[in-house]
């Protein structure tokens, strides 16, 4: 290890482009602190999961996205933007890590162990910086004191745009000798060099827990603590309905925040651990836990984000029911006509203006197929909905 370090040291002197020279010597150290056989052999099965559901979830949001054009709203372009970073994490990474658990060995080489590294991170980061941009969309989208406009995909292609040049602007520098990509853990995978305590790496991965970990947590639980504030301000009407959209947005909100502690949180205590803590602290059965931990996000965000989601729910089972949608219940076929409203009336920082709704029926319909039904329940005449908008 002394070697390996002397010889990360010299290459940052170098400012190699690759450090290929220490990746390599680091690779041929980690086969001394590899798993047992039954070690390697769970990972691979817990990988080969997290790889097949991840991809078939994944995959499903896309083609469900892709088949009916009553999901392609500018918000949902989002959620498209996380399955897709999630999938190609099960396309371009996690067969290389199985395949390696397989064998107990990196088995695609130096340059194989950088390329991965640099992928994971990258489709890492765009998820969680996605994540955070989605509650911050979500937050302004509640807050706005006019109706969202559904037809306005520029500043969400700027959310979109904007998590892949912040994740490349944190994910390239390794490449560039700010840190390196090597390998992590038994050496069955690869990441950012967590080992090596030089100024050098341990600024990065100072940088990197700050700016790629904390900050879009801090803005999630902002955003959906806002939400939250506002949701029960507006329960004060005290309906059935808005306590229980109250209670669906908390479980939502809550299961977010868990599943986003559980999946990330882990795996940034031990790269800190390994940066700053003596060497040999964190062990190698210790270290995969965590790594395990990140990757199964790419299984739980479309099952959180999308099919908790009531509108791709109804879709997925439209796509598997082979469903048509019921005449009047879809966008098209139900443009909802206001009647005259009752004056709003204020609380706090809330206006709210009850309206009464009803579906209209229209005879033609282009391609029903295309929309999937809104609900399975026989219409009701009419629909009394509330509309609070915020003014603080």
């Amino acid at each position: 290890m002394i070697a390996s370090n002397l010889s990360v040291i010299s290459c940052r002197r170098a400012n190699s482009a690759l450090c290929l020279s220490a990746v390599e010597e680091h690779l041929q150290a980690s086969s001394y602190r590899n798993l047992s056989p039954t070690g390697h052999l769970l990972v691979a099965l817990t990988l080969g999961f997290i790889g097949t559901f991840g991809f078939l979830n994944n995959l499903l949001v896309l083609v469900l996205f892709c088949r009916y054009k009553i999901l392609r709203s500018p918000i949902n372009f989002l959620l498209v933007n996380i399955c897709l970073s999630d999938l190609l994490v099960c396309v371009l990474g996690t067969p290389f890590s199985f395949a390696a658990s397989t064998q107990g060995r990196w088995l695609i080489g130096v340059t194989g162990c950088v390329w991965y590294g640099f992928a994971n991170s990258l489709l890492g980061i765009v998820s969680l910086i996605s994540l955070a941009v989605l509650s911050y969309e979500r937050y302004c989208t509640m807050m706005g004191s006019t109706e969202a406009d559904a037809t306005n995909y520029k500043k969400v292609a700027i959310g979109v745009v904007m998590s892949w040049v912040y994740s490349l602007i944190w994910t390239l520098p390794p490449l560039f000798g700010w840190s390196r990509y090597g390998p992590e853990g038994p050496g069955t995978t690869c990441s950012v060099d967590w080992t090596t305590k030089t100024a050098n790496n341990i600024s990065y991965i100072i940088c990197l827990f700050i700016f790629c970990l904390i900050v879009p947590f801090l803005v999630i639980v902002f955003c959906y603590g806002k939400l939250l504030l506002a949701i029960k301000q507006v329960s004060g009407v005290n309906t059935p309905m808005s306590r229980k959209r109250e209670h669906r947005v908390l479980l939502m909100v809550i299961t977010m925040v868990i599943f986003y502690l559980l999946c990330w949180l882990p795996y940034g205590i031990m790269a800190l651990l390994a940066t700053f803590g003596a060497p040999g602290l964190v062990t190698v059965e210790a270290s995969i836990v965590p790594s395990i931990l990140a990757k199964s996000s790419t299984v739980i965000n479309p099952i959180i984000y999308i099919f908790m989601n009531k509108q791709f729910y109804r879709c997925f089972r439209a796509l598997f029911n082979c469903d048509k949608p019921q005449r009047g219940s879809s966008p098209k076929s139900s443009s909802k006509v206001t009647k005259p409203v009752r004056p709003g009336r204020r609380t706090d920082n809330f206006t709210f203006v009850v309206a009464s709704l009803g579906p209209t029926v229209l005879p033609n319909q282009a391609n029903p197929a295309e929309d999937c039904p809104l609900s399975t329940d026989n219409p009701k005449p009419a629909v009394v909905s509330l509309v609070a908008h915020y003014n603080g």
